[in-house]
């Protein structure tokens, strides 16, 4: 029997069922992926093992011929060497560096010796052999993906090999939600089509492996640019919300924009110019997925051009209103 330590079940890592959509899948990956991201989990060794644990998931489960090919394959796992007569035969892939990897040939899930051959396969990648040699790693198709297996792989030297960085800036909606972002490498001209993940911030670096010069890696720095509503204060969203002057004498609900949309918030009657009110959990994501607040500070706006019926009923409102701001004037 195959060691059960040698199987990773991918859903489970995922946390995800086996019928999964693709895109349940890949809003679980956004998710933990920012969650355990070493970037925002600085020196957490279980963090960043889970990190590429969840990377190699997504990039399997996430392609509908390698999920397949798996769903296919980790039936027969616990078959010794996996060459039970019954083990089926299925399609592989050739190994050439492209992200458009095409079947080539019959294999036998017997050939490989342990669960972490096939992932070999099935990723395009080779182990490093006992004799501390290694042949080339082929690069992924997914470009943003965050690392490899526990086990170490390492790719052919070349002399052109050389990490770059470049710059992203984003506005704040997009930052806030993730997702597929086109980007220009101003190095040597290529397009990339990068997965962002959710609740990116000013100053976050994003590692994109084997995504640099002849195999180096790319280091994406993020800026998100300034919103003319949406105030970023750490975690926490500021915002200003003009209303009447008959909203802020009675109260009642009035709709406020937030990062997921228009909520409605109840004022309370009488409610002041500059005071502050608090919508819970609408702020900005932190490291940990945790939410801050969104502070609405109350904004009255007199109008300037009013209507015949509504100047008639300010006339009428100013013979009867007994309410005079100027009776505690200190003179």
């Amino acid at each position: 029997m195959q060691n059960l330590q040698n199987f990773r079940n991918y859903y489970e890592i995922l946390e995800v069922p086996r019928d999964a959509s693709n895109e349940e899948i890949k809003r679980v990956f956004r998710r933990l992926a920012r969650q355990y991201h070493p970037d925002l989990n600085p020196g957490n060794k279980e963090a960043e093992e889970k990190f590429k644990d969840i990377g190699e998931a997504y990039e399997v489960l996430s392609d509908p011929t390698k999920r397949a090919e798996y769903d296919q394959y980790s039936q027969f796992w616990n078959q010794r060497g996996f060459r039970s007569k019954q083990t089926p035969r299925t399609k592989t892939w050739d190994n050439r560096a492209t992200s458009n990897r095409v079947a080539t040939e019959e294999v036998d899930y017997g050939a490989f010796a342990d669960f972490n051959s096939f992932v070999d396969q099935v990723l395009g990648r080779r182990r490093e052999s006992k004799n501390g040699t290694a042949s080339t790693a082929t690069t992924s198709r997914d470009v943003f993906r965050p690392g490899t297996t526990k086990t170490a792989y390492t790719i052919s030297s070349r002399a052109s090999r050389r990490d770059i960085e470049a710059k992203l800036t984003l506005p704040l909606e997009k930052a806030y939600i993730g997702g597929v972002e086109r980007i220009r490498l101003p190095e040597d001209g290529r397009s990339l089509e990068v997965e962002m993940p959710p609740g990116m911030f000013t100053g976050q670096t994003i590692r994109l492996r084997d995504q640099g010069i002849g195999g180096g890696d790319l280091y994406l720095k993020i800026t998100v640019s300034l919103h003319p509503f949406f105030k970023l204060k750490g975690n926490d969203i500021a915002v200003q919300l003009p209303i009447t002057p008959s909203e802020a004498v009675l109260g009642g609900p009035v709709e406020v924009p937030t990062l997921d949309g228009l909520v409605k918030m109840n004022l309370p009657p009488g409610v002041r110019p500059g005071q502050r009110l608090r919508l819970a959990n609408k702020g900005y994501p932190d490291a940990n997925g945790k939410r801050g607040d969104q502070i609405v500070e109350i904004q009255i706006v007199v109008p300037k051009n009013i209507s015949s019926p509504e100047r008639e009923l300010y006339e009428k409102l100013r013979q009867i209103e007994t309410f005079n701001p100027r009776n505690d004037l200190p003179v």
